[in-house]
């Protein structure tokens, strides 16, 4: 895969989440401070923008789009979101083209960085929720298809975003709501499925 699809994949992901914008403020109305749909729109404009004037390989362009995100002034998903792209940086790699073996080595960074800051687990109504089963499909996958591997990520994310609705959340200010909070997806992971199913998108 070149560094020109991988882009596309990154600005098609960062307008999923900024065309969901009003759905992400509604979710996190309920039970959270409401900004979680303005700070996502942040985060994807931000990196969009990098990945749109990065001029070199593929880790400089993951690198750029995090140090873009790291700046911007947000709520809790700020630094978490940075984590995981520098994360992805730092396994990808320097020229214009990554492999399947590329790309699963680059997600599996990126959740690994993001998991030791974390803590969070399936089931805690979190991100996590919707990153852990991407990334653990993409891990699994044993084929030789990009576009394949993505799109397994993102039904694995959906899935996983899905299933927090069923879930007590256990981290941030909803955490205090208890099961009031069953019912209500997580914005958080919502948001994350969100981008995964752009980068399933050529």
């Amino acid at each position: 895969m070149k560094k020109t699809e991988l882009a596309a994949r990154f600005q098609h992901a960062c307008a999923c989440v900024t065309a969901a914008e009003q759905i992400l403020t509604e979710i996190d109305s309920k039970f959270g401070d409401a900004d979680h749909g303005l700070t996502m729109n942040k985060i994807a404009g931000a990196i969009a923008q990098a990945i749109e004037e990065s001029e070199g390989g593929i880790q400089s362009m993951l690198d750029d789009a995090a140090m873009a995100v790291m700046v911007l002034n947000g709520g809790s998903a700020v630094p978490l979101w940075n984590t995981w792209l520098d994360g992805m940086q730092e396994a990808a790699p320097a020229g214009d083209e990554i492999d399947i073996p590329g790309l699963q080595a680059m997600f599996a960074h990126g959740f690994e960085a993001l998991d030791d800051i974390s803590g969070a687990k399936v089931g805690d109504k979190t991100m996590m929720d919707a990153l852990i089963p991407a990334s653990q499909a993409i891990a699994a996958y044993t084929g030789q298809d990009e576009s394949k591997l993505f799109t397994l990520a993102a039904q694995a994310a959906h899935d996983g975003a899905e299933a927090t609705k069923q879930f007590t959340a256990k981290f941030g200010r909803a955490k205090s709501y208890g099961e009031q909070t069953i019912g209500t997806p997580d914005a958080g992971a919502t948001s994350m499925a969100l981008f995964f199913q752009g980068l399933a998108q050529s």
